[in-house]
């Protein structure tokens, strides 16, 4: 199995031309669109100013907290190819589907095995799985091993405190792709040393799987 990754929190245009052009780019970059707490988001003029950047071959995805109406509609001709959405009830992200005609990742923060078997009210809608921390804005972890012998129906993605050098070969046998963002700064500045350091680990594992 192809071991994906995913770069998220970009915020600035040297950081995210960087990304594109590696030779082992990642497959999906994310951007903070409508949380405000988070350090890393990245308000709609700029997302605009970014997204000029053309993707080549990543994906490029909008993460959204249960968004409204409002930035919806003020995003949906950007280039965005998924939509990563979080706190939204099956039937919104229907509609969000549906009426801006783009894939769905939803997002699913998890304290306890209870909370990961709430994907299975998204199967019908979703494109991935994000399994993630109830950190949001903060990088917090959870006990990955919870979604272990689970036969999922989609790709799974996992998040939650993941480190730049982490032994990401531990995770290829649970998720199809790492979701990665605080593990790639330094001082709360995405780090290119560690971006470098993380996309060739990926690639390593792959050449060697």
């Amino acid at each position: 199995m192809i071991l994906k990754s995913k770069i998220c929190g970009v915020s600035d245009s040297k950081t995210l031309s960087y990304i594109i052009n590696h030779i082992n780019s990642p497959q999906f970059i994310g951007f903070i669109v409508n949380y405000p707490k988070s350090k890393r988001y990245v308000d709609l003029k700029k997302i605009k100013e970014l997204l000029r950047i053309p993707k080549k071959k990543s994906f490029y995805v909008a993460v959204l907290v249960n968004p409204n109406h409002k930035i919806l509609e003020e995003i949906k001709n950007l280039p965005f190819d998924y939509y990563q959405l979080y706190d939204c009830s099956p039937d919104r992200v229907k509609f969000i589907k549906k009426e801006y005609n783009k894939k769905i990742i939803t997002a699913f923060t998890i304290e306890n095995k209870k909370d990961i078997y709430r994907y299975e009210l998204f199967k019908d809608i979703s494109d991935i799985y994000l399994f993630d921390s109830k950190g949001y804005e903060k990088s917090m972890s959870f006990d990955h091993s919870l979604i272990e012998n689970i036969h999922f129906d989609k790709e799974v993605m996992l998040a939650g405190n993941i480190s730049f050098d982490d032994n990401l070969e531990k995770f290829s046998k649970i998720a199809d792709i790492i979701d990665i963002s605080g593990g790639l700064e330094s001082s709360g500045l995405k780090d290119i040393s560690k971006i470098d350091f993380f996309l060739n680990n990926i690639k390593q594992i792959n050449y060697e799987t």
